[in-house]
């Protein structure tokens, strides 16, 4: 309705606070989506700021709850409701999700202690949101090293969150390279094109400067139509 122009979005977003105690990973991950329409939207205003504030304000009390450690008897919704909480409080720049995540990062580098899977998502976008040439290299060192396709995957989708307007750049670049697998190069542009506002602009000059050749390694098939509407 508020799409619709028939209702405010206000109304959306009380209705949207009143979902805290809400213990069910398929309601989260309608309020994430439907939130994340909005920060896109509001990436054009100066609200966008506000509105990583009510993120944080709505999601903190489940990420509080569910902790970033598995406990005993949950199910396989548990796991994926930590991932999908602690990626948005993380993009969102909450204190202590981005303090736990670049220590949890760290050691995973560095071999002491490997990120589970479901966490590594998470993890890396809430570094990558707020990291620099430095989290870069890393990511991409990470990715060179991975000797499962999966993890290769899992990497690619989120390096768009870096922020900085030469490291969407180097990102982009690398979506063409030989490091990226053709049908995934998709992939990296449509990340950088979700990631932020400055990340849209250059996905969308690196499609037209570079269209020739997407185009002719695509062919017209379905990926050319997944990137366009990416």
């Amino acid at each position: 309705q508020a799409r619709a122009g028939i209702i405010s979005t206000v109304e959306v977003l009380k209705v949207m606070e009143a979902f805290v105690n809400e213990p069910n990973y398929t309601v989260w991950s309608d309020l994430s989506c439907n939130l994340g329409i909005l920060s896109t939207l509001l990436s054009h205003t100066d609200f966008y700021e506000e509105i990583q504030v009510f993120v944080k304000d709505v999601f903190s009390p489940i990420g509080e709850r569910l902790g970033w450690d598995p406990k005993p008897g949950e199910g396989h919704l548990d796991a994926l409701l930590r991932g999908l909480v602690l990626g948005k409080l993380g993009k969102a720049g909450h204190k202590a999700t981005l303090e736990e995540a670049r220590r949890r990062f760290k050691d995973h580098v560095e071999g002491k202690q490997i990120l589970s899977a479901d966490l590594r998502s998470p993890v890396y976008v809430t570094l990558l949101k707020h990291g620099d040439s430095s989290t870069l290299d890393t990511m991409l060192k990470l990715h060179k090293q991975a000797d499962m396709q999966e993890e290769k995957n899992r990497i690619e989708r989120v390096l768009g969150a870096i922020s900085q307007p030469e490291l969407i750049q180097k990102v982009l670049t690398f979506a063409l390279s030989e490091e990226v697998r053709p049908q995934d190069t998709v992939s990296v542009i449509g990340g950088v094109a979700g990631g932020s506002k400055q990340g849209r602009k250059a996905a969308w000059k690196f499609v037209r400067d570079n269209w020739e050749e997407l185009y002719n390694r695509y062919q017209g098939g379905f990926l050319i139509s997944r990137l366009i509407k990416v």
